[in-house]
């Protein structure tokens, strides 16, 4: 499988247990939703706010790439979040209706992705302003890397709150191959 079928593969992925961990974090009360349970970002609430957060700070950033995505560029119109632990939306559903909407832009995006581009460098300045060139293909796999260590983040606060979440593997979206 190429570098580029195994993103998209990882957009599927992200998009499958955002929704997951959306239909279980609609179980819980309001006062479960916004508890602090001591995670980096805190609530369950806050963790998936950081997660739509950092999703957008990395496509903001990917946008600029010389490869001019087209599914990146309506990007501008959301502002840039001001920090990384920013409440975007304080309301799940509203939250949630976002999430939809950036997963399926990552996929969309993910197509549009092509392996000459990966190995091309990419420019940017994180959140302290400090400017950094990287391997756009390393920033991806970042991107995707840093969604999977929050979303296990939220499946053990979610089943420190008795919510059982089944299966979180990406073997679960990898197809059987015939012998």
């Amino acid at each position: 499988m190429s570098e580029v079928n195994n993103l998209r593969l990882l957009a599927q992925y992200n998009q499958w247990m955002n929704e997951t961990l959306y239909t279980a974090a609609q179980g819980l009360s309001e006062e479960q939703l916004r508890a602090d349970q001591g995670a980096f970002f805190g609530s369950v609430l806050g963790t998936l706010n950081h997660l739509l957060v950092g999703d957008i700070i990395w496509l903001q950033r990917f946008a600029t790439h010389p490869a001019n995505y087209e599914s990146l560029a309506n990007l501008h119109h959301i502002p840039r979040p001001s920090a990384l632990n920013q409440i975007l939306f304080d309301d799940l559903m509203e939250l949630q209706m976002e999430r939809e909407l950036l997963d399926q832009l990552l996929i969309d995006w993910s197509y549009e992705l092509q392996r000459e581009q990966l190995s091309q460098p990419l420019r940017y300045k994180n959140t302290q302003g400090t400017e950094s060139v990287r391997p756009f293909g390393m920033l991806v796999l970042h991107l995707f890397n840093h969604q999977t260590h929050h979303r296990g983040q939220l499946t053990t606060l979610l089943s420190q709150m008795g919510m059982d979440i089944a299966i979180t593997d990406l073997l679960a979206l990898i197809p059987e191959v015939e012998d």
